[in-house]
């Protein structure tokens, strides 16, 4: 009898046992399949989060050239359809990555999309869309992040083989392969020295197609880089794709002008010292001189005239009521702010700003950080930027934290 109830009591223990070990396994199938579906709700609404900011131009539809809030949020161009962006909502989109920079002579913070030295595109946070505006807009806010990149698919890079003469070599590649037979159009800006009160400078235009490895030899023979600066913009084009590149060389760097986008709507661009943004040491008053340069539709480079283009920035004109200069942007179409300055006459210099962010190729970071998120989904889309082909991608986790309990 004893025997007896000890079997049934053993019986029933690995019953149990067996029972919750299945229920155990049953739940975190359960838990698996249930994770497994959130992902791939998240992988669908991270697709269509994309297209709603791709494929809608927002409220109102011109608020990238503008100083207003938009009431909706999107990117894509008001002017056109499809995957086509707007280069002037993409420069009001405040960068996730980059220094802030503050101007202590406007009391502003900026928005800092710096692409090397000499190449500039500072925006007032007073103007640029922050994330969590447009997350509140994208109607996601509390229950998904994001992070939107938007980086050129053609990359031209430039580099100088050798100095005297000038000779700089061209190479155009697209996703890991090189671009033969790509046509390259070139703006080559010079900045002369001698005499003067601001500084004077050439503009060489020119066209050349690249080789079976993507690339092409540049020759400017009567530069002196001892004693001239000089900023060569390059854009490529190949069956419809389209890349811009460029190269720097400047003879003084200790004192320079740095660009800051003052209004979107009227245009302006302030002009200041960059001894009053980053400091440095013998700060010395510095002339400038700019220029406005656009694509034209067969792909050559054109200069525009602006009015107010000279002016001198730093001690010099403080006694004027500022310490800096505002100049006027003569269109809306997206081109490339020039500005040539000089300290005297043998230390000259260049600086490039964007006026639409695809007119440099420069890529975009907008969002959030997503490494710290133990699911992240993406998804891609081709897009066009005023002509300049794009790649956009959208990375997107829940904030709400989904795991297997064992």
């Amino acid at each position: 009898m004893a025997g007896s109830t000890i079997d049934h009591l053993v019986s029933v223990t690995v019953f149990l046992g067996a029972l919750m070990l299945f229920i155990g396994l049953f739940n975190q199938t359960i838990q698996t399949a249930i994770i497994y579906q959130h992902h791939r709700v998240l992988a669908v609404k991270c697709s269509d989060l994309l297209d709603n900011m791709l494929l809608n131009p927002g409220m109102p539809i011109d608020w990238g050239k503008s100083n207003v809030t938009p009431t909706g949020f999107g990117l894509q161009d008001p002017e056109f359809t499809q995957y086509r962006l707007s280069p002037f909502s993409l420069m009001r989109l405040q960068s996730a990555v980059g220094d802030t920079v503050y101007y202590p002579k406007t009391g502003q913070y900026y928005s800092n999309i710096t692409v090397g030295f000499g190449n500039f595109l500072l925006v007032p946070f007073t103007e640029a869309i922050n994330y969590s505006l447009a997350a509140r807009l994208l109607g996601i806010n509390g229950t998904y992040s994001f992070q939107l990149t938007v980086t050129p698919v053609v990359t031209v890079s430039i580099s100088k083989l050798q100095s005297n003469p000038l000779n700089l070599s061209v190479n155009v590649k697209g996703r890991g392969f090189p671009l033969p037979n790509a046509m390259v159009s070139y703006c080559f800006i010079t900045v002369k020295t001698g005499g003067g009160a601001y500084p004077s400078f050439t503009t060489d235009y020119g066209t050349v197609y690249t080789n079976a490895e993507g690339s092409a030899v540049l020759s400017f023979p009567s530069v002196d880089e001892d004693n001239d600066s000089y900023v060569l913009i390059a854009y490529a084009h190949l069956s419809g794709l389209i890349g811009v590149g460029y190269y720097e060389h400047v003879t003084h760097d200790e004192n320079y002008v740095v660009p800051f986008i003052s209004d979107f709507e009227e245009r302006t661009v302030i002009i200041a010292h960059s001894y009053d943004v980053h400091g440095g040491d013998n700060p010395a008053a510095i002339a400038y001189n700019a220029t406005f340069v656009l694509l034209t539709e067969d792909f050559t480079l054109r200069e525009v005239p602006m009015e107010n283009s000279t002016g001198k920035v730093g001690k010099i004109n403080y006694g004027e009521g500022k310490p800096y200069k505002t100049i006027t942007i003569p269109t809306y179409n997206p081109g490339i702010l020039v500005i040539t300055y000089k300290k005297s006459a043998v230390e000259t210099g260049v600086v490039l700003m964007p006026w639409g962010i695809s007119s440099l190729a420069f890529p975009v970071v907008f969002g959030d950080d997503p490494s710290s998120s133990d699911w992240v989904t993406t998804d891609l889309r081709q897009v066009i930027v005023n002509d300049i082909a794009y790649q956009a991608k959208l990375a997107l986790w829940s904030l709400e934290g989904y795991q297997v309990i064992g």
